[in-house]
C-alpha cells in the first residue's frame, strides 16, 4: 500500500538561503508516514489499543534539488522491509515537474508502551508490508 500527500511549501519553512530548510524534508517526510498509517487505518489510536508506540531511530536522506515557496509538492510513502520489531518505509518528494527532490529510508521500531523496551511488530503492522 501506498499513500501520497500533497502540501505546498509556505513562507515560514523557507531559510536564509530562499529555499526549503532542511529540517522541513524531515517534517514532511512525517507528515508522509502519518498520512500512510491513517490510510491503512493504524491510527495513533489503534496502537494505543496493542499497547504499543511506533519510534523512529534512523533516517537516511538525499536531498536532490531544492524546493521554494509556493512550490506543489507530493510526497509519496510505501513500506520497504520489516525485521522482527523494526520496519522501513522508502519514501520520496517530488516537485508538481515530477522532479525528485528528496528520497528517503525512514527505520522505525515498535516499542512497547508499558515496559519502553522493543516488541515484536504485531501482525496488523507487519501485513501490510512486503514478505
Amino acid at each position: 500500500m501506498e499513500a501520497s500527500l500533497d502540501i505546498i511549501v509556505r513562507s515560514t519553512e523557507i531559510d536564509v538561503n530562499g529555499h526549503v530548510n532542511n529540517a522541513k524534508y524531515l517534517e514532511y517526510l512525517e507528515w508522509g508516514r502519518e498520512e500512510w498509517y491513517e490510510n491503512a487505518e493504524l491510527p495513533y489510536e489503534a496502537f494505543l489499543k496493542l499497547g504499543i508506540q511506533t519510534v523512529t531511530v534512523n533516517i537516511n536522506i538525499n536531498y536532490r534539488r531544492e524546493c521554494r515557496q509556493g512550490d506543489l509538492l507530493t510526497i509519496r510513502t510505501y513500506p520497504g522491509r520489516a525485521g522482527r520489531s523494526s520496519y522501513v518505509f522508502k519514501q520520496e518528494i517530488r516537485n508538481d515537474r515530477g522532479e525528485l527532490c528528496a528520497d528517503a529510508e525512514v527505520t522505525s521500531v515498535t516499542m512497547d508502551m508499558a515496559t519502553r523496551t522493543g516488541r515484536e511488530m504485531p501482525e496488523e503492522l507487519r501485513s501490510r508490508f512486503p514478505v
